[in-house]
């Protein structure tokens, strides 16, 4: 789990970028899959509120829109490369 990394980039965000009017920044950890227990795990030590979700973007988007964004396969194989 990834989690540690992003808290690293979201206090580093919030201690280099972020104004005195901003609010404190939020960070998205994207998985392919849950896995209930390594989640659990994972985060018992975190002390900054989060959630965990299923969420499926493509359910969510009007049919004209879904044509324009790439596809899971087109995502995989830009991650990939990184």
């Amino acid at each position: 789990m990834h989690s540690g990394k992003l808290n690293f980039y979201l206090s580093a965000a919030d201690d280099l970028l972020r104004h005195a009017d901003d609010q404190p920044s939020i960070g998205l950890l994207l998985c392919k899959s849950r896995e209930d227990t390594v989640v659990e795990y994972a985060l018992r030590g975190t002390t900054q509120p989060l959630a965990v979700s299923q969420y499926e973007l493509t359910k969510a988007l009007p049919d004209d829109l879904k044509g324009q964004l790439p596809s899971v396969d087109d995502l995989e194989a830009a991650i990939e490369k990184l």
